[in-house]
């Protein structure tokens, strides 16, 4: 199978492209500033923002399936406009999409979202993640939606580096006690992604851990897990900076994973410290 791993140079797509490579796939990968240097990857650069960028990419791999994991928090043209025209050109094509959302689509009011829940963000990021999602459902609904929470690896994620830098000194900075998520791991979700790629499933998907835990919950168990002294971390409260965000969102997986042999585990599980 051809597969176009968009975003290939981020965290997420790394391990997509990598598991793909494995697996004896044919897999291409694009990049905005700096090309991946996994080996049997082809690197390809492609900006979302432009057009004949993305048509080029689309019909110089002609991809069996498409999975869309870039995104700029701070850039509607990416993460919105960008991956519109990106599933337009794959539709065009003939590809399967696999779009990555986020649970920043939703504002916390309700705290438990299952896959029928109505996206009310209250972000620019979250906004613009629901006008991807609204339009890639009208102009594409053979496509498969999944919206992801906190991804974490096993050291390699922003959120685990942050954790570090805390505990050892190098940043300050708290660790929101009322800010609740349901972190997935990296591997877990690539799996997942992939396996929804070989599929027919199409519409909205929840692809996250099993666990809800505050960001200071998810400070301690990475400390743990690697030996850091979690005196360290220091707990505060999201609704105490006066900064407009979710609050407790807990994305709800259990009908996606009744389609899928791949399991979404628990933080407490995948940071479990080995002893």
């Amino acid at each position: 199978m051809k597969i176009l791993i968009v975003g290939g140079s981020g965290f997420l797509g790394r391990e997509l492209a990598q598991r793909a490579s494995a697996a004896g796939h044919a897999v291409a990968a694009t990049f905005a500033t700096r090309a991946g240097d996994l080996p049997g990857v082809r690197w390809l650069h492609m900006d979302l923002g432009r057009g004949e960028e993305v048509t080029r990419a689309l019909r110089g791999t002609r991809p069996d399936v498409v999975i869309n994991a870039a995104y700029r928090q701070s850039d509607w043209t990416t993460t919105a406009d960008g991956a519109i025209r990106l599933a337009m050109a794959a539709n065009e094509c003939g590809s399967r999409l696999v779009h990555v959302s986020s649970d920043a689509v939703f504002s916390g009011a309700d705290v438990h979202y299952d896959e029928s829940a109505t996206p009310d963000p209250i972000t620019p990021y979250g906004a613009a993640k629901a006008a991807a999602e609204t339009a890639i459902r009208l102009f594409v609904p053979a496509a498969a939606i999944a919206r992801t929470s906190l991804i974490i690896g096993d050291g390699g994620s922003a959120h685990e580096a942050f954790i570090h830098d805390l505990a050892t000194g190098r940043r300050s900075g708290v660790l929101f006690t009322d800010a609740v998520r349901c972190p997935v791991h990296v591997a877990d979700l690539a799996r997942a992604l992939l396996e929804l790629g070989a599929s027919d499933h199409a519409g909205i998907h929840h692809l996250a851990g099993s666990d809800a835990l505050s960001r200071y919950e998810l400070g301690l168990l990475v400390a743990d897990r690697d030996g850091l002294d979690a005196a360290g971390l220091t707990a505060g409260r999201l609704a105490d900076t006066g900064s407009r965000g979710p609050l407790n969102v807990r994305l709800d997986s259990t009908r996606t994973q009744r389609l899928l042999r791949t399991a979404l585990r628990g933080a407490r599980d995948f940071l479990r410290r080995e002893h």
